[in-house]
């Protein structure tokens, strides 16, 4: 950021401006890939693996600088799968490609991955084109990985590739509309272009030996996890989307008649350009299928935060924690704005900083979904017909939280520092004080449990009253004894030398 930025931000918002002051210094990088001691693990000392590493900044300032701080070679196998299905992605989303072209295309680019010196020159002028034009330097840092590894980032591939094959022969089809119709029909598409990313994620996690081996199974949490990130993307890229005629939200959505009126198209949604006159009550529909949008993605927020609770090592932790924050902000940023609609939304930097700096383990994480969770119920309207739908989905967010993490335990730093932590219980709160109350009632308990046992012995004779050592008790007396002859003989040489010395 430029000085005037910085300068700006200072004046206009203040608070911001010391929340990256915060983050610029104190959160610094953990690791960096190019020194020589990380060389072994994340390749940087062959071209190769260097050009790979250049591909990752270029496609992805998010989810760069995240990877990078995974550990070991965790972060290098990460990169790569990124690339992998980056490089699926820039097929899909070529519009210059015909069908009979893409297709076989994406169906086979697993087997594409796995042969030497394969690229594909023919893409459109796609953003990420450069990536298919070199993806031979991908292929060669594939082939020296762990087949572990391998076979668990071509597998995804694969059903990925197959995924979105039939998507696109859908599109295709005259009898199919162009859009996507049902939200299970959402939920298969997000699953093939995010969940199945979470799903491998959670393979290679799991192989790398840093995570439990049965996180590879957790396929219904990993997809939810990648619902969750997809559907806000989905949901925030309004406007860009259809300005490009792709169309992600589903139809059961956006044209039921219980918005007050039919949309026939996704267009009729987009807020009208400059000089344009918006018709009566579309925004005020507009942005009720915006919320259900919203309460969707919802769904998959106490999912995320099962998964989150099961990682153990702290770099994977972050790197599936921070975007998983970074949603649920951008969720509570889209719910209601009319901008999504016109434009493109993201949230502040200092927000974002904010986020990096708390998603360090499960607790805060939750509490920061409880945050934002707060944050659209307080903005939802009663006459939004999903009205009572955000309430419950964001009471589930709540009711978790208050499961695992109650708010009557209060977490505070150690007296003795050192990153230690304390926990106390809130007299003030009901539950709290119940709590305290309960404790006591069962140390009472206990107490006289005890008393009654300790009086049984005795009267039975099981337990003698214990008998004094008389050795030990004359020691004693002659060291009182001693000290009390030194003592006087201490005040008499001194009383004899004040009578000696005076007059």
């Amino acid at each position: 950021m430029a000085f005037s930025t910085w300068l700006l931000l200072l004046l206009t918002h203040p608070n911001e401006f010391r929340t990256l002051v915060q983050y610029k210094i104190y959160h610094e990088q953990r690791r960096d890939i190019t020194a020589t001691q990380e060389h072994a693990t994340s390749g940087w000392d062959r071209q190769t693996m260097r050009r790979c590493w250049e591909f990752l900044d270029l496609t992805s300032r998010s989810f760069s600088a995240v990877i990078k701080e995974l550990e070991g070679d965790l972060a290098r196998v990460v990169c790569l799968f990124y690339l992998v299905l980056r490089a699926l992605d820039t097929i899909e989303d070529d519009m210059t490609l015909s069908s009979a072209v893409k297709q076989p295309l994406l169906r086979n680019f697993h087997v594409h991955s796995r042969t030497p010196g394969w690229n594909f020159k023919e893409s459109g002028p796609e953003k990420d084109r450069q990536l298919l034009v070199e993806y031979e330097v991908v292929i060669e840092e594939l082939g020296l990985i762990s087949p572990a590894y391998r076979d668990a980032i071509l597998s995804i591939a694969e059903k990925m590739g197959r995924g979105m094959a039939d998507f696109v022969a859908r599109a295709e089809n005259e009898k199919q509309s162009k859009y996507l119709e049902t939200i299970a029909d959402y939920d298969l598409y997000c699953h093939y272009v995010a969940g199945l990313v979470g799903e491998g994620l959670s393979l290679l996690f799991a192989a790398s030996g840093k995570e439990a081996p049965h996180i590879g199974g957790q396929l219904e949490l990993s997809n939810s996890m990648g619902l969750l990130l997809q559907k806000t993307n989905i949901t925030r890229d309004f406007a860009e989307d259809v300005d490009d005629a792709r169309y992600f939200w589903p139809r059961e959505i956006w044209a039921g008649a219980k918005y007050g009126g039919e949309f026939e198209r996704m267009e009729d949604m987009r807020a009208p350009k400059a000089g344009a006159v918006a018709l009566p009550g579309v925004q005020e529909r507009a942005l009720w299928v915006l919320s259900a949008q919203v309460l969707d993605a919802l769904r998959h927020a106490t999912d995320a935060l099962d998964y989150l609770r099961m990682l153990k090592n702290q770099s994977v932790f972050n790197f599936v924690a921070i975007p998983a924050t970074m949603a649920i902000a951008t969720l509570e940023l889209c719910f209601m704005n009319p901008r999504v609609l016109a434009q493109n939304v993201k949230i502040r930097k200092a927000v974002a900083a904010n986020l990096i700096m708390r998603s360090t383990n499960p607790r805060e994480v939750s509490l920061i979904f409880r945050e934002y969770a707060r944050k659209i119920h307080a903005r939802a309207v009663p006459s939004d017909p999903n009205f009572i739908r955000l309430s419950v989905a964001c009471c589930k967010i709540e009711q978790w939280c208050e499961h695992y993490y109650p708010s009557f335990v209060l977490i505070s730093a150690g007296a003795s520092g050192g990153g230690s932590l304390q926990q106390s219980i809130n007299p003030t709160d009901a539950r709290g004080a119940t709590f305290i109350a309960g404790e006591k009632r069962e140390q009472e308990r206990l107490q006289g449990l005890r008393m009654e046992k300790l009086r049984a012995d005795i009267a039975s004779g099981a337990r003698q009253p214990a008998k004094v050592d008389d050795g030990a008790l004359r020691e004693f007396l002659m060291y009182l004894g001693g000290g009390a002859v030194v003592l006087v003989g201490v005040i008499g040489a001194v009383v004899y030398l004040i009578m000696q010395l005076s007059d």
